[in-house]
């Protein structure tokens, strides 16, 4: 079964995989908001805003 979080921004479920890592990106299903997956443990999961890498190109 799922794990669930609820989004920060606008308070639906994102659910988490079973087989996700911290580390990986998650995005809410209603607004979009990325979160990175900080920890999983015991049933809880536990979620950051995730960074929003801009383009280098290079400079």
């Amino acid at each position: 079964m799922p794990l669930k979080a609820k989004c920060k921004e606008c308070g639906a479920d994102i659910e988490i995989p079973d087989d996700a890592l911290p580390g990986e990106i998650v995005s809410c299903p209603d607004c979009g908001l990325e979160y990175e997956i900080v920890s999983i443990s015991a049933g809880k999961v536990e979620l950051k805003l995730a960074e929003d890498i801009g383009e280098d190109w290079g400079e």
